[in-house]
């Protein structure tokens, strides 16, 4: 589980209300037609713009940001390495045996084992890899789309009722209530945004291209494998995925 995402977003939404239950009065931030108008319109407008399997997909998506855990490269390289050694040593159906933890590497291994050429298991590989970033950055689309047109529904939401006030203006008591009920809109939509929507879509982002760059490792090292590169050669050739600092302990 990423922490992080968990932690981020427990404390914006226990600042908020936090804030809200330290006033005067909690009740006065809940309107049921505010609500309405800000949750329901925002879906509402999302699935406008998405298909169905899209936008309840783009649910799926998102628990990456909260269940996905990055694998550490300096890890993937150590397995890879191995299968190098058993590779070069004793041939590449002694990897049919090995267990792989990576369920893309262990595809890539069984590929090979089972004779496919290295043009085909890259091409196989990398069709996977960018099907797979298309579907996160299909999810990653959705939650832009609600950070979008949330704050926009809450300004809608805000016209209503000042509408709704300016209609009333012969009783001056009920102005000042009124007005709060429009500004509630407004809230309503900035907090989706920004404290859920918007968040989620760049974590996402974030996740997709750790993703990516982890199956494109892989499929470096498992071409170096089957091409038969010493297993040195093919270290400092994934050595490039690593940061600048890893690369210095791994050096050393």
């Amino acid at each position: 589980m990423d922490l992080a995402t968990l932690i981020g977003m427990v404390a914006g939404i226990g600042i908020m209300l936090a804030a809200i239950l330290l006033g005067p009065s909690a009740g006065m931030f809940v309107n049921a037609p505010s609500l309405l108008i800000v949750f329901g319109g925002t879906f509402g407008v999302v699935m406008m713009k998405f298909s169905m399997g899209q936008f309840f997909g783009s649910i799926k998506v998102a628990m990456k940001a909260f269940l996905n855990k990055a694998e550490k490269p300096e890890l993937l390289i150590e397995e890879l390495l191995e299968l190098a050694e058993l590779s070069r040593k004793e041939g590449l159906l002694a990897l049919e045996g090995k267990e792989v933890n990576n369920a893309f590497m262990q595809k890539g291994v069984q590929m090979m084992v089972d004779g496919h050429g290295p043009d085909v298991v890259r091409s196989v590989l990398s069709k996977e890899m960018n099907q797979a970033v298309e579907r996160h950055n299909k999810g990653q689309d959705v939650f832009k789309g609600m950070g979008d047109y949330a704050p926009a529904m809450g300004m809608i939401g805000t016209l209503i009722g000042l509408v709704q006030m300016l209609a009333n203006m012969s009783d001056p008591a009920s102005i000042g209530p009124a007005m709060a009920v429009a500004l509630l809109t407004t809230l309503y939509g900035a907090m989706i945004a920004n404290l859920f929507a918007l968040p989620i879509a760049d974590k996402l982002g974030v996740t997709s291209e750790a993703e990516r760059l982890s199956k494109s490792l892989i499929i470096d090292g498992l071409s170096g494998i089957q091409a038969g590169h010493n297993p040195r050669v093919i270290q400092e050739m994934l050595g490039a995925y690593l940061p600048g600092s890893k690369r210095k302990d791994e050096e050393e």
